[in-house]
């Protein structure tokens, strides 16, 4: 499966995003999916994932009330609601796909950066 994320941009502190996920291929809905996010100087962390039907979702404790993760077998899109963002949450944002939700992730999306400005 070839992963295509958007929806990245510049937004204030205390804004909101949602970022996409486009999967190609046919076995979409057959993947569970996650998000991470690389900020700079540092190691990728681990942001929220989803299993294959939508009914069980993972959050880092940190975001959890802030992200939300969903997604759409019928467009093969998994999304990444952001509200209240924190400079923090400054980084590039990749989403995943893998047999699990709890890793490991086979398949990667090239990235989409999100920049908080305070």
């Amino acid at each position: 499966v070839q992963l295509q994320a958007s929806g990245g941009g510049l937004v204030q502190a205390g804004g909101s995003l949602r970022l996409s996920c486009a999967a190609s291929g046919r076995a979409f809905s057959s993947y569970d999916m996650g998000w991470f996010r690389q900020a700079p100087g540092k190691e990728r962390e681990f942001v929220a994932a989803i299993n294959w039907s939508g009914g069980v979702t993972r959050y880092v404790d940190s975001m959890k009330g802030r992200f939300t993760i969903s997604r759409d077998n019928g467009k093969s899109t998994v999304y990444l609601q952001m509200n209240g963002l924190k400079p923090e949450d400054t980084a590039v944002y990749y989403c995943a796909a893998g047999g699990s939700t709890t890793g490991p992730y086979a398949y990667w999306g090239q990235g989409t950066l999100v920049t908080v400005s305070s």
